[in-house]
């Protein structure tokens, strides 16, 4: 599933291409998670403005509210100058006076939303439980503390739920508990206000890495301008089952927490 660094990896990647861009013309094709809650010849003739993330969805205003996007499972967005043949798993064309921006996914749990404001409509029900934003400086050691102490589940789980921060994906989850020493089977009211703190850098540092890499590419990730990311190649635990950890050269482990994988090193990480 793209995560926050290859959401904003495809929306830096044609943001600035599209930004005054006028709407000509919108297609459907199978229905995704959610209808478009507007009729598609209403959104003809309107003007793109400065595509926005938050969390793991995109968000394109127009002159009359906007377009909120979510990538799904298996989702990707291209921005092409032309209109090539649209395929099978091709779900949304929007052609415009700079080029077309197209979703593909193959699975369909992606979306596109019409809403009249980012914090209103499906977009303000969608985005209301989100936690903050990694790189926000409310996202610190106290703030991180402070929410894990509410909660008396694995401290993984925590970061994953997605309501105390954003973009902490699996992958990213893995490896930023690595770096600060954490086991993921630590319960998360027992972490400490300076682990907390290492924690917190972690995440932040762990995600800045993966946005400068172009993000994780594990199946067929890519941006708008069809390019893979590299994180995945640079990871010191995820995926690395068996394998010797690169400080210590114990094997790195793997187990199953709420249903996804996860990996760590038992002599780094401590709980």
């Amino acid at each position: 599933m793209p995560e926050l660094p290859e959401v904003e990896v495809t929306r830096q990647s044609f943001a600035h291409r599209i930004s005054g861009a006028r709407v000509t013309a919108v297609r459907l094709g199978k229905p995704l998670r959610w209808p478009l809650g507007c009729e598609p010849e209403g959104l003809v003739g309107q003007t793109v403005g400065d595509a926005l993330r938050r969390g793991k969805y995109l968000w394109l205003p127009l002159s009359q509210g906007g377009l909120l996007m979510h990538l799904g499972m298996s989702g990707s967005l291209a921005f092409q100058d032309q209109a090539p043949p649209h395929g099978t798993h091709d779900h949304f064309d929007l052609s415009t006076t700079r080029g077309l921006l197209r979703l593909t996914d193959p699975r369909r749990f992606g979306a596109v939303v019409w809403s009249p404001a980012l914090d209103s409509g499906m977009a303000g029900q969608l985005l209301s439980t989100l936690g903050v934003e990694p790189f926000d400086a409310a996202f610190n050691g106290a703030y991180l503390h402070a929410a894990l102490k509410r909660r008396r589940v694995a401290v993984k789980l925590a970061l994953l739920a997605g309501d105390i921060v954003v973009g902490a994906g699996n992958i990213y989850a893995c490896e930023a508990l690595f770096h600060a020493g954490i086991d993921p089977r630590t319960r998360s009211d027992t972490v400490s206000r300076p682990r907390a703190e290492r924690l917190a850098v972690a995440v932040r540092e762990t995600l800045a890495r993966a946005l400068a890499l172009g993000g994780s590419t594990l199946r067929d990730f890519r941006d708008a301008h069809g390019m893979a990311g590299e994180f995945q190649l640079q990871a010191q635990v995820y995926g690395r089952e068996g394998l010797p950890c690169h400080v210590c050269g114990t094997p790195i482990r793997r187990i199953v927490q709420g249903q996804r994988s996860t990996f760590f090193c038992p002599q780094c990480q401590r709980r």
